[in-house]
This record gives C-alpha cells, sequence and structure tokens, in this order.
C-alpha cells in the first residue's frame, strides 16, 4: 500500500542580519520555531541566508568590493561547525526539516567560499551539503565552483527531498538529475536581485522557473528566497550613493509553495518579510504522472542518456603509502559529514 505523506510546509522571506553570523543563527532559530509552532514539518530558508550575500559585486567594481569579499570570508562559516550545531539542535527540538543556505568557508583555504544548501532532518542531522555548481554572472568574483557529489534526493519524514540554489533552477540537467532519483519535494532558495536589466522582473522570473520544474515533475517546490534590508541599503550606499536606487527595486522577491499542476498554492509573497504557508499532499503527484512522468513511461532513454558525475572534486591526491591513498584537500569528507552527532550543549 502507497502511503504518501501529508504536511504542512513553510517557506521564509526575509533578510539576514548582514555579515553577522551569530545574530543570523539567532534569527534563524527563531523562525524554526515560528514555522513549526505554526506546525510547518519543513521550512526552507532562502540562499546564503548565513549571513549575506555579495551585492557589492553588482555596484562596485572588483578591487573596490575586494574588502567586502574580506568581511565575508570572516563570516563565512565551516561545516560541521558550531553555527550548524545549534540549526541543528533548533531543528530537532521543533521536529522540523530544515533547508537553508549558507557562505561556506573551505576549511584548508580560508579565501575559498562556497555557495552552499544545508538539508537539515528533524532529527536534527545533516542529510546534505549542496555547493552551488556555477556561480551566477557576478557571483563569479565571490564564490567556487561546487561538484556533483551532493546532486542528491534525501529520504525524510516528509516524503524524498531535493535542492538547488537560484539560477541552478534553470539548469535542466541538474533538475532532471533530482527527478530521476524520485523527487517529490523541491527547495529553490534564492536571493532578491533588484539589479537587473530594466525589463527583468526577478519575482515572476522565480515563479516561472518553480512553476516549470513542478509541471515537468509533477512535484511541489517551496520557493524562499531572501529580502534587501534597509542594513543591507546603507551598508552599500555608504560608498556608492547609486546603490541605494540599484537595491530599492521592487518586484525583486518571491517566496510561495506550488502544486504539480505548476500553480502557486494560496497567496506567495511579494518583496515583504514573513513567512509563507501551504498544505502538501504528495498524493497529488500520482495522476498528474499519468500522461507526462518524464523520469518514466514518457521518456526515451535509449535515445537520451544522462550521465550525472558525482565524485568529489579535490585539489589534490596524496599517496602516502597507504591503501587509501585520497584526500579531500578543500574540505571535511563524507564521512564526517555522515558521522555528524548534534550535541545537547548547545540550543
Amino acid at each position: 500500500m502507497l502511503n504518501l505523506p501529508q504536511f504542512k510546509a513553510a517557506a521564509v522571506q526575509a533578510a539576514p542580519v548582514f555579515l553577522d553570523t551569530d545574530a543570523t543563527v539567532d534569527k534563524v532559530c527563531g523562525l524554526i520555531r515560528e514555522a513549526a509552532g505554526n506546525g510547518a514539518r519543513l521550512v526552507a530558508f532562502p540562499e546564503v541566508f548565513v549571513a549575506g550575500y555579495p551585492y557589492w559585486n553588482w555596484v562596485m567594481n572588483p578591487v573596490e568590493g575586494s574588502p567586502w569579499f574580506e568581511k565575508l570570508c570572516r563570516s563565512a562559516i565551516e561545516i560541521p561547525g558550531p553555527e550548524i550545531r545549534c540549526i541543528a539542535a533548533a531543528a530537532k527540538a521543533n521536529h522540523i526539516n530544515v533547508v537553508i543556505g549558507v557562505n561556506e568557508r573551505s576549511r584548508t583555504g580560508i579565501g575559498t567560499l562556497y555557495n552552499t544548501l544545508l538539508t537539515i532532518s528533524d532529527e536534527g542531522r545533516i542529510l546534505g551539503r549542496h555547493r552551488k555548481l556555477v556561480p551566477t554572472w557576478a557571483e563569479k568574483l565571490t564564490w567556487a565552483n561546487g561538484d556533483g557529489s551532493a546532486l542528491r534526493v534525501h529520504d525524510t519524514s516528509v516524503g524524498p527531498l531535493g535542492s538547488l540554489a537560484c539560477g541552478e533552477n534553470t539548469n535542466t540537467l541538474a533538475r532532471f538529475s533530482l527527478l530521476a532519483q524520485g523527487e517529490l519535494v523541491h527547495v529553490a532558495s534564492y536571493i532578491a536581485l533588484p539589479v537587473a536589466p530594466p525589463d527583468y522582473d526577478m519575482a515572476e522570473a522565480i515563479r516561472v522557473r518553480a512553476a516549470a520544474h513542478c509541471f515537468e515533475g509533477k512535484l511541489f517546490t517551496v520557493v524562499s528566497c531572501s529580502t534587501v534590508s534597509p542594513e543591507i541599503v546603507d551598508a552599500m550606499s555608504a560608498t556608492h550613493p547609486q546603490a541605494r536606487e540599484l537595491l530599492a527595486r521592487r518586484n525583486s522577491a518571491f517566496s510561495g509553495i506550488l502544486g504539480p499542476d505548476g500553480r502557486v498554492i494560496g497567496e506567495p509573497l511579494i518583496d515583504e518579510e514573513g513567512i509563507v504557508y501551504a498544505d502538501i499532499d504528495l498524493s497529488r503527484c500520482i495522476q498528474p504522472r499519468q500522461m507526462h512522468d518524464i523520469t518514466g513511461h514518457y521518456n526515451r532513454f535509449d535515445v537520451f542518456d544522462l550521465r550525472v558525475n558525482r565524485r568529489p572534486l579535490a585539489a589534490a591526491q596524496f599517496d602516502d603509502g597507504t591503501a587509501d591513498t585520497s584526500n579531500r584537500f578543500d574540505a571535511e569528507t563524507d564521512a564526517e559529514l555522515n558521522s555528524f552527532e548534534l550535541t545537547e550543549s548547545k540550543s
């Protein structure tokens, strides 16, 4: 007998405490408690919510933005670490699954950062760490490329859960790789980006991308987008007055929950801070697949062949004369993540 979960999902639309890691973690834990208190069993947070997006890449030249890059490096976190232990403790205490974006600093490269999405179970365990495959446009000044090692769908209490960061949701092959693993719940994390061509509607672009994934894959998508706080505008405009106008544009943030037909469930949030909720019934993913099941009967795998390299990238391979000659130079091993133990000493 096939029994699929029914649950309430929450999407946070908010700004971090800009480049203040500890204060942002406190805000995250408060929002986790709020979402769980309203009955949510899954809460999604925006891209690099801990603890900020490099808006200077869009309003300054690279030389002017370099001091801000250093500030971002100093505020970035390592995984696992005390900040994630706090968030994991909040997830466990409130019995809620959490997907959150962070600036991850390489353990062995203080100037190497990743745009990372973490999936944490309602038992407080790190299920996955996905590093954005390709930083988008001006973001290449800040983040290194991720790899395919975490293009994975996780078995959770709310069903098969996958996630991608911002522009990755336009990457058809990345999305298909998650669908092919049985994804039924997708989290798409974004940042508000007011700096755009005059005819570009960021909020609508986010909605369209989510609708495409839902309709093609016959699944639910939870979209969480950040906002641009007055604090961020003041920081960027202190030395670059034009930043105030560039970062004030409306229709730059969209958060909401979409169903297998591509339509938004309830009312989304546009630009304003808050949490949007929706009830999800995964059984709604069944009937539409009789028409289009692109990872099953509605495809031709004798014609199309997608291969995904999930080997972790490494800066170097070290041969110490032992049986195991591999070493991950840029970050901790997957085994360390898998053995992550939640400490109760920090809440």
